[in-house]
């Protein structure tokens, strides 16, 4: 048996230690915004935060995920959206949207970890795969946000 805190709530499920996160998240808790990607950690769209740190959830076993705050993409909005998520439609970031919850979530990180990114921070940090290209859209999203950061 494993127990997760996912999302501010505990959940007890039973499962082989080695499973990987993102099966128990899709499959146990039908937490679906998670994606498979590639199944192999190349990708990023399968991007959860644990303990505030971006992981590939199809890398990491639920044993591995035990005593860690983990955050999904259907963790993030509170009463409204985050600001990440905001930016994402502001900047209409996402084509298919397959990658999104994954650069969320990896964008998030960032900003949390550099208020103020460069080009070559965020370059640095966001290496999920976007199949549609997305990419100037999303370093757009990421500075509307330090910019709005700033004019606060």
């Amino acid at each position: 048996m494993a127990l997760l805190k996912i999302n501010k709530q505990e959940f007890s499920v039973e499962i082989e230690p080695e499973t990987p996160l993102l099966w128990v998240l899709r499959d146990n808790l039908n937490l679906t915004g998670t994606k498979y990607g590639c199944g192999i950690g190349q990708c990023g769209a399968c991007t959860v935060l644990m303990n505030g740190h971006p992981v590939k959830s199809c890398l990491t076993s639920v044993s591995q995920s035990e005593g860690y705050d983990i955050q999904t993409i259907e963790g993030l909005a509170g009463d409204a959206l985050h600001p990440v998520q905001q930016a994402w439609i502001d900047e209409d970031v996402p084509q298919c949207g397959y990658c999104q919850s994954g650069q969320i979530l990896a964008a998030v990180a960032l900003l949390n970890d550099i208020t103020s990114p460069t080009d070559e921070d965020i370059d640095k940090r966001m290496q999920n795969v976007c199949r549609c290209g997305t990419y100037p859209r999303i370093r757009r999203a990421i500075k509307r946000i330090v910019d709005e950061r700033g004019a606060s």
